[in-house]
Order: C-alpha cells, then sequence, then structure tokens
C-alpha cells in the first residue's frame, strides 16, 4: 500500500499488488508508506523502519513503540527495545549500545517508530516485529488503535555487488561491438556509404 496525506487531510491512499505496508515522513508532515530494507551488512548499520501513518493527520494523538526479536532458528520473540514520551530504552543485552531511535523527535504523537542498529552482527539475522500503541484524543473521548508489523532482515559478509556489476560487463560489450561496427563501416565503406554493413 502507498498512502499519501498532508496534515488536516484524509490518506489517499493506493494499493499495489504484492507490496507490504511501512512508510516514512516527508518534511511537510506528509506519510508515505514504502517497504523497509531487509538486508544488512555486517559491522555496518542497519536502519529498521517501522512508520504508522495517522489516518486523520488533524487528530491529536499520542503513542509508544514497542520490538521485539526471533533470531534465525528461535521459535519465540524477545522484547528488546521501547520507546515512550521521548524516552528509549533497550531491554535486550544483545542489543545493549548497539540500538538508537531513528524515528520521530521531539514528539509524543509518533508515527514513525524506525530504530537504528549499530555494527550488525550475524547474529542480528531474523525477525523483527515493530508494535505501535496509539491513543487518538478526539473532542469528547479517546480511541485506541494498535498496529504491528514485520521484518525480516539477512545479514550478509559484503554488499552483493554482481547483479551490477553484469549489467555493466554487458553495457561495456555492447558499446565496444557498435564502436568496432562503426569503425570498421568508416573504414572499409566510407567511400560507399549505402552498401549493407555486413554482421558480425
Amino acid at each position: 500500500m502507498l498512502c499519501l496525506r498532508r496534515a488536516n487531510e484524509k490518506p489517499a491512499c493506493t494499493f499495489l499488488s504484492g507490496s507490504s505496508s511501512s512508510c516514512t515522513l516527508l518534511s511537510d508532515g506528509a506519510c508515505v508508506e514504502v517497504d523497509s530494507d531487509t538486508e544488512a551488512v555486517v559491522h555496518g548499520g542497519f536502519k529498521l523502519g517501522c512508520i504508522s501513518c495517522k489516518m486523520r493527520g488533524e487528530v491529536e494523538a499520542s503513542a509508544t513503540v514497542d520490538w521485539w526479536f526471533m533470531a534465525k532458528g528461535e521459535e519465540d520473540f524477545t522484547h528488546i527495545y521501547s520507546y515512550a514520551d521521548m524516552v528509549g530504552t533497550v531491554t535486550d543485552e544483545r542489543f545493549v549500545d548497539r540500538l538508537d531511535w531513528n524515528g520521530s523527535k521531539k514528539t509524543v504523537d509518533l508515527q514513525d517508530g524506525s530504530i537504528y542498529i549499530l555494527n550488525v552482527t550475524f547474529n542480528d539475522t531474523g525477525t523483527y516485529r515493530c508494535y505501535f500503541d496509539r491513543m487518538l484524543n478526539f473532542e469528547h473521548y479517546e480511541y485506541r488503535t494498535n498496529t504491528t508489523k514485520f521484518i525480516t532482515i539477512n545479514v550478509v559478509a559484503k554488499v552483493e555487488i554482481g547483479f551490477k556489476v553484469g549489467v555493466g560487463c554487458k553495457v561495456m560489450v555492447l558499446y565496444i561491438i557498435i564502436y568496432i561496427q562503426l569503425t570498421v563501416k568508416l573504414t572499409v565503406f566510407g567511400s560507399h556509404p549505402n552498401k549493407v554493413l555486413p554482421t558480425f
């Protein structure tokens, strides 16, 4: 789902086949839902994206965000991080000094609940669960909603560039073939431009 919303407007949503919903916030208050990255590089940093857009931007709200982690091969999720009242807390010793809040700043009306993993290790491979607990404050009542999102990441030793190299080589070969054909045509058939260039 691709969701666009500006302040004081309902979101305009377009559903894309095969897409899941996560999102990113734009500087003018719009909310756009996109997929989170799923491949991290060992020893580097990695952003776990998790955003829950409000259905009505003009409604005041407050929210908390909690993260759980289930390592590859495990069967249960473990609570690793919570963010409430603009304070983040790491709750799992495996992530002490390695998790930073990367979501909404200076507000309790959270829409971006992303976190950032520092010094990624192979043990960080697995499934992460992001949970938004939101209280919407209407004029005469309050309404609680929640959203859960799952992100499965794979940690690799280095960035896979094989595809990019392969495409680059093919383009280079194509340029070489064109150059050779043009060179042959100009040198051999230069005086007879209407002759057909033989294929190689």
